[in-house]
């Protein structure tokens, strides 16, 4: 996902540098895109962080429910041994 987006962002460079402007205003276009790039990377990874904290959350909880089922069924066990 980094590739495409690293290539998607040289791609416009070059389309913008090679763009008959004057330099200011193709400077001016190249740091809007690279915010813009910059903001929508920002995002995903902002996105990629939570989604893997819910995930990692989600682990912790059922090793804790294994946990707990695990224990009872010990102690029954132990206590059908008696």
């Amino acid at each position: 996902m980094l590739g495409v987006l690293a290539g998607i962002a040289i791609g416009s460079a070059f389309g913008i540098l090679l763009a008959p402007e004057k330099g200011s205003v193709t400077r001016k276009k190249i740091l809007k895109k690279g915010e813009d790039y910059t903001d929508e990377l920002t995002e995903k990874l902002d996105n990629f962080i939570e989604e893997s904290l819910k995930k990692y959350e989600d682990a912790i909880h059922k090793a804790e429910d294994l946990y707990t089922k695990g224990k009872s069924r010990y102690e029954e066990m132990k206590d059908m041994r008696r």
